[in-house]
Parts: structure tokens; C-alpha cells; sequence
């Protein structure tokens, strides 16, 4: 078996075209000339160094990239080996900074019901990822504290969709909890794989950051899958003006599928406070964290990423997404959501594994969501490499039309 870009080669020869970026983390798609050239670039320099060892010059680099590339250019950055610790991470940091801060007497997280955060079981028992969720005893007393904003969890009875208002749950859980009880709220701001590629109604983000800062509560966006141009921009929150997370976690498209890695951006205007007196000591890096084999894959999935033309790019996304929403007229599909180069197809019950065995039959693989609701809802994520090019797409909506036809 080979890869390149978004093609997968079987032993017998045969391709099979990747729609959903692996586990929806080969960003740039397989064996880069770009990725492949900063790592033999830096192999024969040194392939370990921990910044107790060395200067880190190339992390240092890393994190400059990284900040100017996502338009947070003066944050602060801690570097850790993949997005479940990355979110830790942003917890233990944003518990810190509230404690700084002072007036803090606990430092719960809150988090929403439609939510997945990662395979700890700190995070396992904070997140609403039903498939994933730890039995009762084994939560640490943890569990989503308000609904997303999204029908399957929060049915208003009157069949009204859901708006900005939504946010008013937060407020509550906050309240409920008291502020003063309360570090962060961590939400996703596209939805990902539980329930499957949800986009929040307008003004939603921007009123649950008004709301925590009302009550001096931080706002973590988790990014791991929708960072660095998932979604069409930099960061899936950059859809909506005025949103700006205090913390924000990148990780599946920074790594690109080469290595495991994630970033944790904490905003200028909060960062100094983790050198107050009041603060924990946690460790900026640890042993495995982005050395530097790590961060040259990484600066080679940057260079892939910046050469691309990004009005082409979204143009590409703008195509995606329409002609997935024409699958909305065929027998079985329910629903098509999503933004960019992330969408959720979700079907009526009972499709889902037979649309994916028609899809593979023509070439493409994907991958299932975690559904939502009750009954819960199935369907498939098309998350192809942002990479790809226009015939690559026309490939897989023209495969997964036929698929979706071959159900009857």
C-alpha cells in the first residue's frame, strides 16, 4: 500500500480516494515534497532536543508561524503531543490565570452536551460525546453543564430553530454553578465529529463570550479539528466578528497526519498572569513535545497550507459544500451541513453502513459521526484535504451521488 495526496493505493493497485482526511487530520494529504523536505532538512542537524537541552530555535519558529498564520500574532503558545492533552493543557492554564486573577474558589470547566474534547478521563468526563462517555462512577462527578445550541439537544417544543439566544444556557450553567465556582467555559465553535459538522447560529459565539466575561469566566475554543482552515479560515471562530477565545487548541491540522501534535494560543491580555505568584507551576513542554522532527513536519504542513491560492481554495469549499446540499433532494439524506472543507451528511436510520460499502465501491472512504438526539441521529463526515483540487472533489460528490442513488 502508498499514498499520495488525497489518493490511498491498495496492494492490488487500485486507488481509493481519502473524503475525510484519514481521522480527519491529513490536512495537506499524503507524502508532501514539503513536509517530506523540512524533515530531512533537520535530521541530520539533531532529531531530539528538549529545550532543556537545546535552544529550541525551531519550536521558537514553530510558534511564530503558527501565531501569524492564524492571526493572533502576539499570543503566547505552549506546544504538547496531541489535542486531548492540548486541551488539558488549556485547562490547567485558564485555572491558573483565574486563580490569578483572583476570586476564584473552584475551577470547574463547562462544557456542552454535544461536545468531545478528547480520551482522558478528565476530558472523557467533561465532554457530551455519547458513545464515549464513562460510566457514571467513573465521571469524576463531570459531565456536560448546558445544551449546544443545535435541535437534537436543545428542542425548544415549538419547532423554532435555534438563535444567538441560546446562549442564554450557558448563563445559566454558570450561574447555577456561581462564577465564582467557574474557570472556563470550553465549547467547539464549528461542532465536529459528535453529531456532525453543526455550525451555531449567528451571534451565538460572540453572546457566550459576552456572557463569560460579564462574569470573568474564559472562553477556550476547541480546534484540534477545525483549526488552521478546516472550516475556510484560519480558525472555525473567525466566521464571526468579534470572536475571540481567550485560549484556542490546534492540533489535527497542524500535524497534518505526520506527526501528533497540538498548540495551545492563550491571548496577550491574559498570558502574563501565568507568572503571578497565585498561579501552579505546569510545565510548558514535556519530554516528547514537538522536538524537532515534530516541528519541522509541522512547518512543512504550514508551507503546504500558506502556498495555497485561498481564494481558489474557498471557492473549491463553496463547491463542496452546494453540491452536498443537493443530496438533500435523494431518498435517505436527511440533512447536509457544515462549512468549508468540513460537512456532516446525515442520513435516515439504517444508512449509514450501507452508504459507506456503496461509496468504497466507487472509490472514496469516509467517515461515520457520533449522532445526537434521541433516536440518535447517524451519518458521515466529507472532511477531503484542503489540498485537493477541483477534479479531486468533482470525484467524490459525483461517487457519492452515485452511492447515495444506489440505496434507491
Amino acid at each position: 500500500m502508498s499514498a499520495a495526496g488525497p489518493w490511498l493505493c491498495r496492494a492490488d493497485g487500485s486507488r481509493i480516494f481519502d473524503g475525510s482526511s484519514g481521522l480527519l487530520c491529513a490536512s495537506v494529504g499524503q507524502s508532501s515534497p514539503k513536509v517530506i523536505a523540512r524533515i530531512q532538512q533537520q535530521f541530520p542537524r539533531y532529531s531530539f532536543g528538549g529545550a532543556a537541552v537545546v535552544q529550541p530555535h525551531i519550536q521558537m519558529e514553530l510558534m511564530d508561524r503558527l501565531c501569524n498564520a492564524v492571526g493572533r500574532p502576539e499570543d503566547s503558545v505552549a506546544l504538547v503531543t496531541c489535542g486531548t492533552l492540548g486541551v488539558e493543557t488549556a485547562i490547567g492554564l485558564a485555572r491558573n490565570i483565574a486563580r490569578a486573577r483572583g476570586g476564584k474558589r473552584r475551577g470547574d470547566i463547562l462544557t456542552s452536551d454535544l461536545s468531545y474534547h478528547g480520551m482522558s478521563a478528565l476530558t472523557l468526563g467533561l465532554g457530551g460525546n455519547h458513545a464515549r462517555r464513562p460510566h457514571p462512577e467513573d465521571a469524576m462527578g463531570l459531565g456536560p453543564a448546558f445544551p449546544a445550541p443545535y435541535p437534537p439537544t436543545h428542542d425548544h417544543g415549538d419547532g423554532r430553530a435555534c438563535d444567538a439566544s441560546c446562549a442564554d444556557e450557558v448563563a445559566k450553567a454558570i450561574d447555577s454553578r456561581g462564577s465564582e465556582n467557574v474557570a472556563a467555559v470550553l465549547l467547539e465553535p464549528v461542532n465536529g465529529t459528535t453529531g456532525g459538522a453543526y455550525v451555531p447560529p449567528d451571534g451565538y459565539l460572540r453572546r457566550v463570550q459576552e456572557i463569560c466575561h460579564e462574569r470573568d469566566v474564559l472562553v477556550i475554543h476547541d480546534e484540534v479539528l477545525t483549526g488552521l482552515w478546516r472550516t475556510g479560515a484560519p480558525l472555525a471562530g473567525q466566521h464571526w466578528h468579534g470572536v475571540e477565545p481567550d485560549l484556542c487548541i490546534v492540533s489535527k491540522g497542524l500535524g497534518g497526519g505526520y506527526t501528533p501534535v497540538a498548540a495551545v494560543l492563550v491571548s496577550p491580555q491574559i498570558a502574563p498572569l501565568l507568572g503571578h505568584e497565585d498561579a501552579d507551576p505546569l510545565p510548558a513542554m514535556g519530554t516528547m513535545a514537538t522536538h524537532p522532527l515534530q516541528a519541522a513536519a509541522c512547518l512543512g504542513v504550514l508551507d503546504e497550507l500558506e502556498a495555497m491560492d485561498f481564494d481558489a481554495f474557498r471557492a473549491r469549499g463553496e463547491r463542496l459544500g452546494a453540491a452536498l446540499q443537493a443530496l438533500t433532494d435523494r431518498p435517505g439524506v436527511r440533512d447536509v451541513r457544515g462549512l468549508g472543507h468540513l460537512h456532516g451528511v446525515e442520513l435516515a436510520p439504517g444508512l449509514l453502513w450501507p452508504l459507506m460499502a456503496e461509496a468504497e465501491k466507487r472509490g472514496v472512504f469516509l467517515y461515520p459521526f457520533t449522532g445526537a438526539g434521541r433516536p440518535k441521529s447517524e451519518g458521515l463526515v466529507v472532511a477531503p484535504p484542503l489540498t485537493c483540487t477541483d477534479e479531486d472533489l468533482d470525484f467524490l460528490t459525483t461517487a457519492l451521488a452515485d452511492a447515495v442513488g444506489a440505496l434507491g
